[in-house]
């Protein structure tokens, strides 16, 4: 995949597969497991195979997902189908694209749009990230509270995230106010982008292309983590990465350099 030139951003669009989009794949899958799976049939006829376009598929899982109390499920659907928009669709087929080739245990699209809460929790923080850009904070703030009582990570939403990216299983997931994230960057359970107390302003991490955080790792304060490189599982990250490293301890040290073309985020590589 293509090094990206900023955030959220590449030199060229994710490339479908073959001859058949995501969404085309998606539906073939949905259509398929209706036929196996009988009691399916309803959910995904609803979800997927009676949609009109790729933005509904979308939406129509994310509120089925997000139904709260005293919260018209309609309604739910109507707000994320009117924020969804190109760019939005864009990376949420790159992360689709991800998630199916990063993760084992993912053996078709679909799984991944129906069943796997990190996905489910990033592109709900795609929506509240949009409303909130747009002047709503309240309605962000709710919707991303929302989505981590679901789903699980607490993502603020003003939180900058690019495409291509993965929440392994995303249990535990925290990522603060001015946290970046770039494009590229597999992310597992129990990960924290926080800060290092009280302070206000710029405080949170700054993630660059192609990294991947191992599970339980911690990195606080507004340090960079240099483009494909490896943070450790469980390791405590407080001064900034160099680009193509690992780090691993608390606190965590470099304790090998990359190959050039190495990207970790990709291979998922879990020994240091």
């Amino acid at each position: 995949m293509p090094k990206s030139t900023g955030l959220g951003s590449a030199e060229q669009p994710p490339q479908p597969l073959g001859d058949a989009s995501v969404w085309v794949a998606i539906r073939a899958e949905a259509a398929k497991l209706a036929a196996r799976e009988p009691i399916l049939q309803r959910r995904l006829a609803a979800e997927v195979m009676d949609t009109a376009g790729n933005d509904e598929i979308i939406a129509r899982v994310l509120a089925s997902r997000l139904r709260a109390v005293q919260v018209d499920t309609g309604d739910l659907f109507d707000l994320i189908l009117s924020t969804l928009n190109d760019d939005i669709m864009r990376k949420i087929e790159a992360d689709l694209l991800a998630v199916r080739e990063r993760d084992p245990a993912c053996t078709t699209f679909l799984h991944a749009l129906l069943n796997l809460k990190g996905f489910h929790a990033l592109q709900t923080h795609r929506i509240a990230h949009a409303l909130w850009g747009a002047g709503r904070p309240e309605i962000a703030s709710w919707l991303a509270n929302l989505a981590s009582l679901i789903f699980g990570p607490d993502i603020h939403p003003a939180a900058r995230i690019g495409a291509s990216i993965m929440l392994d299983h995303g249990s535990g997931i925290v990522i603060g106010e001015t946290a970046v994230i770039e494009d590229e960057v597999s992310i597992l359970q129990n990960v924290t982008l926080g800060g290092t107390g009280k302070e206000t302003g710029d405080r949170h991490p700054k993630i660059r292309h192609g990294v991947m955080i191992g599970a339980g790792a911690k990195i606080l304060g507004n340090i960079e983590i240099g483009a494909f490189s490896k943070i450790a599982a469980g390791s405590v990250v407080l001064k900034a990465v160099p680009p193509h490293c690992t780090v691993a301890g608390v606190p965590a040290a470099v304790v090998r350099i990359h190959r050039a073309d190495e990207i970790p985020a990709e291979t998922m590589d879990q020994n240091i």
